[in-house]
């Protein structure tokens, strides 16, 4: 367990998990609440689904089980970084709520963020044409289409990406944080 010794004084380490379909904002809503700590001179990493699969993650397909490994290697990358003093932001559908329960489980602190859009919003959203391709069939076990979504029952924060702007969503986000005794004061 870590303790307020392990950190850095003044920073405490998180955990914002940012789960939802593909399309719902999470990567937008990460870089935005990245650049709103650092410009607190918070110590923050952004850990984006797909670019972790690019690098750490890439022998990993789709199955439930690669699926499940790929969201318990963010966690624990995430989770190393949040015992450091680092709000580790992470973008990854994660599609299963039970996964997303272990990751909880290895960090100081967490925040679950649920990331929802209809999934109309995301597919005229999509500009790789995946969904397209998965309503055509030609993409087999694309999450909310031909494989499940277990969206959260109780999100720490529900942020509706087509009712809000991504900038007051990433307000919500702060005033959670500072709410949770997680955030500095904003740089001078």
């Amino acid at each position: 367990m870590t303790t307020p010794h392990d950190v850095p004084c003044g920073t405490h380490g998180a955990v914002v998990w940012l789960t939802g379909l593909s399309g719902a904002g999470k990567s937008t809503v990460a870089e935005l609440l990245a650049a709103e700590l650092r410009h607190r001179a918070h110590p923050v990493e952004v850990l984006d689904g797909d670019e972790v699969r690019r690098f750490l993650t890439a022998g990993l397909g789709f199955s439930r089980e690669d699926r499940d490994t790929n969201v318990r290697r963010i966690g624990y990358v995430a989770s190393l970084l949040a015992k450091h003093g680092v709000t580790v932001i992470t973008a990854a559908i994660s599609p299963y709520a039970a996964t997303r329960a272990e990751v909880r489980a290895m960090a100081p602190a967490f925040v679950e963020v649920f990331v929802d859009a209809p999934l109309e919003v995301c597919a005229a959203r999509d500009v790789k044409g995946l969904y397209e391709k998965a309503f055509a069939g030609e993409l087999d076990g694309f999450t909310g289409v031909s494989d499940p979504y277990e969206p959260p029952r109780a999100p720490d924060v529900h942020l509706r990406t087509d009712r809000s702007e991504a900038a007051d969503c990433v307000d919500r986000l702060v005033e959670e944080l500072a709410r949770r005794g997680l955030l500095q004061a904003a740089a001078r």
